[in-house]
């Protein structure tokens, strides 16, 4: 790779997947710099931002004049693209099939009942007066129940028996499963408290992942404070 530039990783860090992303990047030493885009301030929306993502969405990765958009594929591409420890992405076909059916699964279940936890509980604009009053609570008490379905999935489709989510090493799995569900710790929800298996699961996750994991959650435990520190005695005990 002599002479190719470091990758461009445009993110906002309150994004599940733009975290995803970042710890990649971290944890496998791929050289890289960081646009910040905010999304609470729309500089996705900016006609500029547009000509690079027609989308307008985040994560955007730009490797030596090709642009890349989607969680998904930046993180497949990185994982054939560079260097890095087959276990992320497998080239044995049938464990790479394992690491793709909870990456196609992922979308549809986790990530979306999660953002909707997120967005019912703090909002995109995260420091708003809207903080720690749920726009509907009937509605939140849905989204929750909902995602007790997926977390019942994940521990026993998925997870069942192993140490991670495709088998005995952290995979791409791991990583975009284990952002989705950090995002709740916002509203200091921790949705795995009553479930140990998928407690002990995190941790071996985090524990692989090391520095990097905090690095790039360090948004989200700073809004759980000021989010928190505006809940009174009695929501925050609904909360949590």
């Amino acid at each position: 790779m002599a002479g190719r530039q470091a990758v461009k990783a445009y993110l906002d860090l309150v994004s599940q997947a733009c975290r995803a992303v970042l710890i990649f990047l971290k944890d496998n030493k791929i050289p890289h710099t960081v646009e910040n885009i905010a999304i609470r301030k729309a500089q996705q929306k900016t006609p500029e931002f547009a000509k690079l993502n027609p989308m307008q969405k985040l994560p955007v990765l730009e490797d030596n004049g090709f642009v890349l958009t989607e969680s998904d594929a930046i993180l497949k591409y990185l994982a054939t693209a560079y260097n890095v420890p087959d276990h992320w992405y497998p080239k044995l076909p049938e464990k790479r099939a394992r690491v793709d059916e909870y990456t196609a699964w992922n979308h549809a279940n986790t990530r979306t009942h999660i953002s909707s936890i997120f967005l019912h509980e703090v909002g995109f604009d995260v420091l708003l007066p809207r903080m720690g009053h749920p726009a509907n609570p009937e509605k939140l008490k849905k989204v929750l129940a909902d995602l007790d379905g997926t977390l019942d999935k994940l521990e026993n489709v998925f997870l069942k028996n192993q140490a991670f989510l495709c088998g005995d090493d952290i995979s791409l799995a791991d990583l975009l499963a284990v952002c989705e569900l950090m995002q709740p710790l916002c509203s200091g929800r921790d949705i795995l408290k009553d479930r140990p298996k998928l407690l002990s699961w995190r941790s071996q996750v985090q524990s692989a992942l090391s520095d990097s994991f905090d690095e790039a959650h360090s948004v989200v435990y700073q809004i759980r404070e000021k989010f928190t520190a505006k809940l009174s005695p009695c929501s925050k005990q609904a909360t949590l």
